[in-house]
């Protein structure tokens, strides 16, 4: 079996991607580089590959993640990021990262070959899976901190103009003052020399103050009274709240681990009544003794956080229509109908979307997905 196989050559794999990485120009594989790159993503391989051997193979996607492209929390997401990033931080550009995953495809395709040894069809599905999975996580964290690199040069750049901007306006302020203060001490008349320069000094503060108006009439995408707070402060808030709605309804709550540099940018009182929302709804349509899991964590540019409940899956058409104001998809009538349609324009409302992923047979993962944002100084 190809766990077995990949076990087995486990070092000689690593080492023959290092030596692809060593033969690229200017380019040096190191321990640091690799620490979350091909040796731990080897070992969540070799994992996958052996849980879907057992009687639970979908437990597998926990390690590797889902087909598709649907962004869900994973071993292997979480540590392709951080090789994305650390990539990044090397110096490394973006075909890198891919290369980096193609390598081991390419190894372990060729000392297949070379010792002659067989998979399974399902094995190579499995294999193209994760290596799509990671690449995919872990080219998107690059793409994310590039860009959050490009903007933190953006914001030292504006820090620059705005230091201009302070010392011209200084220089303007003090030509008047000084006006000023020789017209008062000398009653002086305003209407001669002293009176001109007074002017010039505040004509220049008028210019300037009018450009900067200029500056931000043309600025777009600001948001007023935006508040930034750490996604963990967040969600432990939530959790203690949900925990006592969830011990009332006999229902375990499980809340993953976050980030602690993560952050959102928003009305957090808004946010904070929609994920209670997403919650509430997930006690009341959730199994009895069954699990509502509350994941929070990034993917890109975003910050999603999945509510999942074990409701035993949707009716068919009710995920088009259940974000409508009230509308109840079951006999329990205790609400309005109301709770997911708050969510939803409150999640909008600080520019984020709230959408419903079905689980048949299983339940549904309602998703809030949001701008991300980083604490300063964490």
């Amino acid at each position: 079996m190809m766990h077995d196989f990949l076990a087995n050559n486990r070092a000689e794999l690593i080492e023959r991607c290092r030596v692809k990485v060593a033969q690229r120009p200017k380019r040096a594989a190191s321990a640091e580089q690799l620490q979350n790159g091909i040796p731990l993503f080897l070992e969540q391989l070799i994992k996958t590959l052996r849980i879907e051997q057992s009687t639970n193979p979908h437990d597998s996607r926990e390690v590797s993640g889902p087909s598709g492209g649907m962004a869900s929390l994973s071993e292997v997401g979480t540590s392709a990021a951080l090789h994305g990033h650390e990539l990044l931080r090397l110096g490394f550009s973006v075909d890198q990262v891919v290369h980096d995953y193609g390598d081991l495809c390419q190894a372990i395709t060729d000392l297949a070959y070379e010792r002659d040894a067989p998979f399974q069809i399902t094995e190579f599905r499995t294999l193209n899976r994760c290596l799509d999975n990671a690449i995919a996580d872990a080219v998107t964290e690059f793409s994310y901190q590039r860009d959050h690199a490009a903007a933190d040069k953006q914001a030292h750049d504006a820090n620059v103009q705005a230091g201009f901007f302070a010392h011209e306006l200084r220089n303007a302020l003090n030509v008047a003052s000084l006006a000023f203060d020789a017209a008062k001490a000398g009653n002086l008349n305003l209407s001669g020399a002293t009176g001109s320069v007074l002017q010039r000094g505040l004509m220049g503060l008028r210019t300037l103050i009018d450009r900067s108006l200029d500056d931000v009439r043309a600025t777009v995408g600001q948001r007023a009274q935006a508040q930034l707070f750490a996604l963990s402060d967040f969600i432990a808030d939530v959790e203690y709240a949900a925990g006592l709605a969830a011990d009332v309804r006999g229902t375990q709550l499980t809340v993953s681990q976050v980030d602690a540099n993560l952050a959102v940018s928003g009305d957090r009182d808004l946010l904070y009544a929609a994920v209670g929302n997403l919650l509430q709804n997930a006690f009341k349509f959730t199994h009895n003794h069954t699990e509502v899991t509350l994941n929070a964590y990034a993917v890109g540019d975003r910050i999603l956080i999945d509510v999942k409940d074990h409701c035993g899956g949707l009716p068919p058409g009710s995920a088009d229509r259940m974000f409508r104001p009230f509308t109840q998809n079951s006999t329990d009538r205790s609400g309005l109908g109301l709770g997911l349609s708050i969510a939803r324009r409150s999640v909008e409302a600080n520019e984020g979307t709230l959408t419903v992923c079905d689980v048949p047979s299983v339940g549904c993962v309602f998703t809030v997905s949001l701008p991300r944002f980083a604490m300063l100084g964490r």
